[in-house]
């Protein structure tokens, strides 16, 4: 089992010629509404990759919040656990230009009052995984990391949105999953400036003890493990947007080890969902299912 605790939003979506500079007004011929946050995204990806997940979360009692349930549910992840709020379900603002990339605003509303006090509901084990964001509060994400510890299972942390993580939660981790510019930031606040992707997770790897994935964009992911690098470049594909690539790959990558992938099998599994997730628009309806990801697996690395 894979336990998701993490945001749901509703986003909202438009097509710009591109992205606004601070003070700038970019029009966009109209926009689209889609379920989303990275908590929620995270969740689907790992169910579409075959695994079974319990998301543990909040929603408002507005309309938003069918919304943000909603593919969810049809995908079969467990709802049982996301707490109905009386505050706004949270929000994304989403601007993406032509050639793929995107501006995010997040407002949290419901997100800003997670708790993660449902895990302790849950029959936790040895072989079921925590995984964590940063669009929940930090407090209650140690809350959880520590329920699963106690319970012998893993905890993964994809530090996004990009923030330097309480020494007690990276002590509470068996993995952590950044991009490049979450390593800049994560960098800093160790004292660490302006290192390279690649040296950065070995430093997290040797002197942390602490697996460190970093994701790559076209370029592919790197990542080390017990002192051993992997490295892999990305497969190629038709880029519309980049909205929920990096949840894609968060969510098929804990899925391949919940199956009992290795960490070279699950980054091939996770970068393959990731890169799929780039060839149609949007967050949650870009999320690719296990028959596509391991067909491209197949395809790009066998």
């Amino acid at each position: 089992m894979i336990v998701v605790f993490g945001s749901l939003n509703v986003d909202l979506v438009t097509t710009v010629p591109r992205l606004p500079k601070a003070g700038e007004t970019v029009m966009g011929p109209g926009y689209a509404l889609h379920p989303g946050g990275k908590g929620a995204n995270q969740a689907l990806a790992a169910r579409r990759a075959g695994a079974d997940v319990v998301l543990v979360g909040a929603v408002g009692r507005d309309g938003f919040a069918e919304i943000a349930l909603s593919l969810l549910a049809r995908d079969g992840v467990d709802l049982s656990h996301v707490a109905r709020l009386d505050v706004p379900t949270g929000a994304a603002f989403i601007a993406v230009d032509e050639a793929g990339a995107n501006q995010i605003v997040v407002a949290a509303g419901a997100n800003a009052r997670a708790s993660a006090s449902a895990l302790s509901e849950l029959p936790l084990g040895e072989s079921d995984i925590l995984l964590l964001q940063r669009e929940v509060p930090e407090d209650q994400c140690l809350i959880a990391a520590r329920a699963m510890k106690q319970a012998g299972g893993r905890v993964i942390l994809n530090l996004a949105p990009a923030g330097a993580a309480s020494p007690a939660l990276l002590a509470c981790l068996d993995m952590l999953i950044v991009n490049e510019h979450e390593a800049l930031v994560l960098g800093e606040a160790l004292g660490w400036p302006a290192l390279e992707p690649d040296e950065f997770a070995r430093r997290i790897d040797t002197e942390i003890s602490l697996a460190c994935i970093v994701t790559l964009g076209a370029d592919g992911v790197v990542g080390w493990h017990g002192g051993v690098r992997r490295r892999l470049e990305a497969p190629n594909v038709a880029v519309v947007d980049t909205v929920a690539a990096g949840d894609s790959f968060c969510g098929a990558f804990a899925a391949a080890l919940a199956a009992g992938y290795g960490f070279s099998g699950a980054l091939q599994r996770g970068l393959a969902a990731g890169s799929l997730a780039c060839t149609i628009p949007g967050a949650q309806p870009s999320v690719p299912r296990r028959e596509a990801i391991e067909a491209l697996v197949g395809a790009a690395f066998i």
